[in-house]
């Protein structure tokens, strides 16, 4: 996807037209990184409050939609995204939603050996459960990624460099669960640092949005079909689980989630991509950034 041309409007062209060729006063706005993140993000979370719930394939559409809305916004601020290429971006899917299947799948069975869960079969509609916790997992993973490593992340790493831009995002990923239902202070430090700091390392690794995408659908739709609550939602899956002991453990009505086990994983996961993502020159200051 390509950038819009700086030089399509000569000097002086027409009235608001600055003396570089460029839009005036909101072309200015939206090109600075503060200005297409804030356009971004009201854009993506506008589709994203209207589909996020629809019916049959709605979310899915939202998330189409929301994409639509990202290359438009980028279009706007003459900015490249290689980070949403078509090419290779089933290859990045599969790849980060194989990551997100294991640490949902190796969590749940840690807390299932010390005593925390325990699964029966609930007994509904297989295709239906499946049906629904796919497309509900679609559009909440591609407009959540959207909006906090697409707009957030790129736009205070520009600002501040990479590692300022991972602080910020995981604690602002932490503060938007904190409405969820049984969040806490510790839910919200727990979703901090398992997530928001293991999904920004995961695009800083990859550079791409796809790899994020599918890390956070897999993460999500696991926890659904097990039956655990997803961020504090109870919702219907394949499973119903029974919680037992220490909410350190299990994570409490919150769901897995809240769980020091993911947590410990997460971080543990987080620090290998940075590792990797250090070595790739994927971390970057300020200066770097702005190349």
């Amino acid at each position: 996807m390509g950038t819009t041309s700086v030089t399509r409007h000569s000097a002086g062209s027409g009235p608001g037209k600055g003396r570089d060729g460029g839009d005036g006063r909101f072309g200015r706005i939206v090109r600075s990184p503060l200005g297409w993140m804030l356009a971004g993000m009201v854009g993506v979370g506008l589709v994203s409050g209207l589909t996020a719930t629809g019916p049959g394939p709605v979310p899915i559409l939202g998330a189409v939609a929301a994409v639509a809305v990202y290359c438009c916004v980028m279009r706007e601020a003459r900015r490249p995204t290689p980070e949403i290429a078509r090419s290779g971006a089933a290859r990045e899917v599969l790849l980060g939603g194989g990551i997100g299947l294991g640490f949902i799948l190796v969590s749940a069975l840690l807390i299932t050996a010390f005593g925390g869960y325990s699964f029966t079969w609930a007994g509904d509609g297989f295709v239906s459960v499946v049906w629904t916790a796919v497309v509900v997992q679609i559009g909440a993973a591609v407009t959540e990624e959207l909006l906090f490593r697409g707009l957030a992340l790129q736009a205070l790493e520009q600002l501040w460099g990479s590692r300022a831009a991972i602080v910020i995002t995981s604690l602002f990923f932490g503060v938007a669960h904190l409405g969820a239902p049984g969040a806490s202070a510790w839910s919200g430090l727990a979703i901090a640092l398992e997530a928001g700091v293991l999904l920004g390392a995961a695009f800083l690794w990859r550079r791409n949005i796809w790899f994020v995408v599918g890390l956070h659908f897999a993460w999500n739709t696991t926890e659904q079909l097990l039956g655990i609550p997803v961020s504090g939602h109870a919702p219907k899956g394949l499973f119903t689980v029974d919680i037992h002991g220490s909410t350190l453990l299990t994570g409490g009505s919150f769901g897995l989630e809240a769980s020091i086990m993911p947590v410990l994983m997460g971080v543990g996961i987080a620090v290998l991509m940075l590792f990797r993502a250090h070595r790739s020159g994927g971390i970057k200051s300020r200066r770097s950034a702005l190349r």
